[in-house]
């Protein structure tokens, strides 16, 4: 009896041991999802790589994709095996302890296509997939092989028309963003065009065994449905009106079976004359039921949007402290700097907003909303005015700028006219579609662009008769951005057509203006041979005797956007005074800022001893159990490790290309590793084409 007595303590003593050392010595774990769960937070308990070793943190493998351009994808981690994209969007496995590539699959149809975020994992007993979108389709292919599954919609792929109508079929419809899954549904975020004649953005439920619809929610309602009432009655069947899609993805409650979906503006996105009302369920965020679809509640972040403010990044599930009392929350944030923050079974807000009055519209034929919502708490972590006294004191021609922003209308939600309009933050945020890390204290950190633009409308030309077909129809589709002489604006994002014949030839371009690339939408609603004629003239070969008479296809709409410029100094510089680029932490118990710090250096400007500005910044932080913000987003080619309590930088490493995605942890073989895409090319910066992964050094 003794004996036994002892052997049960020593083994008892053997496996608390065991059990102590098991917490050290901690077990493999995936990063399965998009950011990193269906919270969309962002957030590893890993912490084999802390505060106190971060320095150590080394390149452990670089994988070359072979394909140079955008990659904005955040790699999902699954077993030993890592998937995600190319630039060109091409989906390929690897071993995630080495980086050696197992397998890729390029569509039949190899043209550029969109940048993409990401892709979906689902399992089911042995059946596993993966859910990723090309062009127009998703596709279900097998993790294992890289084979599409051929039981799966048309031979391993679906259309992501399938719920949109009829009026879609000749539309630009694509995703940046991957799906949320639900059970056995997949549902898609889409990226459509912005202008008028978009597609209408449908919230669409697939089932991942079958391809099928399984629902659709519409965001611009039809008769008897839900938000009717806030548009024309017409507008559900007015090809002109489009959008209220969701493009940058979804958190979903797969306890509580609820979806939640933000989306963006209705298209047009500059002029709602033929869209007078609120305009739901544009720019709101909506909570369904992620099985049928069924509405539970809303909450509109924007009314009657004329601005571009699209909600930006998906939503984080999180929980809060109140009065001693857990809160299940939704956190929204928004390209104006602020932070909505809801009960996630109601909807009700968990910090007050006011209906704050705003200027009206003068231009003939708009009717602006008289108000827009505006958080009390958190606090905005942007600027979301300047003054005079912003105007940057770095510029030689400084008078040049307060002289624009004189002339220049101003102010949040100021109404666009023909008069040139500071849009303060821009299009791209504050907050973008990177998204902010919340830990499980409930404290948000979000990296946030203060980049001012320069917006205006000017009324269409409809006088119908042009010199060519081919110069009639650039004017219309593509001057905006490319300027009606090709100099595009580089220092916004737009590139310029001269030489493009020599540098591309007619194929690439063919398939340029057919399926887009990078945030360039592609022109689906105008035939082969008008695609032609457009590339007949930017290449000098249209006969300019030629005559052509058009018509106006979208005469409610009499007005016409006159493109996306940045306020910008002579030397490409933000004319505001620094920050510009920030990365803040905020208390979502209290609504109040932790600490905040300029996100990115300019070498040129630190070593004159000018402090350091931050810069623009594309893609996300990631957060860890070991105290620590992982990011790169900035223009500076640099990956970042901070800790996340008073927002030190801790370690910095320069990257082959600048890293504009959210990164990635997992472990493997008891080794944590981070691995981030390096793709460069935004913002002007030299191209790349890796994945590097990081581990402590041994």
């Amino acid at each position: 009896m003794k004996k036994f007595i002892l052997y049960f303590i020593i083994l008892l003593s053997v496996s608390v041991i065991f059990l102590s050392f098991k917490g050290y010595f901690a077990e493999d774990q995936d990063w399965p999802e998009y950011l990193g769960g269906a919270d969309r937070n962002h957030y590893s308990s890993l912490s084999q790589i802390n505060t106190t070793n971060v320095t150590s943190l080394e390149p452990v493998w670089e994988f070359h994709t072979g394909d140079s351009g955008q990659v904005q994808c955040n790699p999902i981690i699954v077993g030993n095996r890592m998937f995600a994209l190319t630039a060109s969007n091409h989906l390929f496995a690897l071993d995630a302890s080495t980086g050696k590539e197992l397998w890729r699959f390029a569509p039949e149809q190899k043209s550029p296509a969109n940048v993409n975020r990401g892709v979906a994992y689902w399992e089911k007993g042995k059946d596993k997939r993966i859910l990723y979108t090309y062009l127009t389709w998703l596709y279900a292919i097998n993790p294992l092989t890289g084979k599409p599954i051929a039981s799966f919609g048309d031979g391993g792929r679906v259309s992501l028309k399938s719920g949109l109508g009829d009026d879609a079929i000749s539309k630009f419809v694509s995703s940046t963003t991957p799906g949320t899954i639900y059970g056995d549904l997949i549902v898609m975020p889409l990226r459509l065009d912005e202008n008028a004649g978009a597609a209408p953005g449908y919230i669409q439920a697939f089932n991942i065994l079958t391809g099928k619809i399984a629902w659709v929610f519409k965001t611009i309602p039809h008769p008897g449905e839900r938000g009717y009432d806030t548009w024309p009655a017409d507008a559900y069947k007015n090809s002109a009106i489009g959008a209220a899609n969701n493009w940058t993805g979804m958190s979903v409650d797969r306890k509580r079976g609820i979806i939640y979906v933000p989306t963006g503006s209705a298209s047009f996105d500059f002029y709602g004359g033929n869209r007078k009302g609120s305009n739901l369920f544009a720019n709101s965020l909506i909570a369904l039921n992620a099985k049928t679809g069924e509405y539970i509640w809303h909450f509109q972040t924007v009314h009657h949007d004329i601005w571009d403010r699209d909600l930006p990044a998906p939503p984080n599930l999180i929980t809060i402290k109140r009065d001693g009392k857990s809160i299940d929350a939704v956190a929204q944030v928004t390209k104006s700097g602020y932070v909505f923050v809801f009960d996630r079974e109601n909807g009700k807000p968990l910090f007050p907003i006011d209906e704050v009055p705003f200027p009206q519209s003068t231009l003939p034929g708009e009717e602006t909303w008289a108000t827009q919502p505006i958080p009390r708490l958190p606090k905005p972590f942007a600027r979301n005015s300047i003054t005079e006294n912003d105007i940057t004191h770095f510029s030689d021609k400084r008078d040049s700028l307060i002289t624009i922003y004189r002339n220049a209308n101003k102010g949040p939600f100021h109404p666009l006219d023909f008069k040139e309009s500071i849009i303060f933050p821009g299009p791209d945020g504050a907050a973008e579609w990177g998204g902010p890390a919340v830990d499980k204290e409930g404290i948000m950190y979000v990296n946030s662009n203060e980049m001012a633009w320069l917006f205006s409308l000017s009324k269409k030309n409809n006088t119908s008769t042009v010199s060519s077909t081919g110069k009639s129809l650039y004017l219309n589709n593509c001057q905006t951005c490319h300027k009606a002489d090709f100099s595009g604006n580089p220092q916004s994002g737009y590139p310029s057509l001269l030489g493009v014949r020599e540098r591309l030839g007619r194929a690439a371009v063919t398939n340029l203006i057919k399926n887009g690339k990078g945030m360039m939408p592609g022109f689906t609603q105008i035939s082969d041979q008008e695609k032609q004629a457009i590339i007949s003239y930017i290449f000098g070969e249209e006969k300019q005797e030629v005559l052509s008479v058009t018509k106006d296809k979208y005469p409610d709409v009499p007005y016409q956007f006159n493109g996306y410029n940045k306020f910008l100094d002579e030397r490409g510089y933000p004319a505001i005074t620094p920050p510009w680029g920030t990365l803040t932490a905020i208390n979502l118990n209290t609504g109040q800022h932790l600490w905040q710090i300029p996100l990115g250096e300019i070498k040129e400007f630190t070593k004159k001893g000018i402090p350091v500005t931050g810069t623009e910044n594309y893609g996300g932080p990631l957060v860890t159990a070991g105290g620590l913000l992982f990011i790169a987003a900035t223009k500076d080619n640099t990956f970042r490790a901070i800790d996340k309590k008073n927002g030190k930088i801790l370690w910095e490493y320069p990257l082959p290309a600048s890293g504009f995605a959210t990164p990635s942890t997992y472990q493997l073989n008891g080794k944590q590793y981070i691995v981030i895409a390096c793709g460069g090319t935004k913002l002007g910066m030299s191209k790349g084409d890796s994945y590097v992964a990081f581990a402590l050094r041994k």
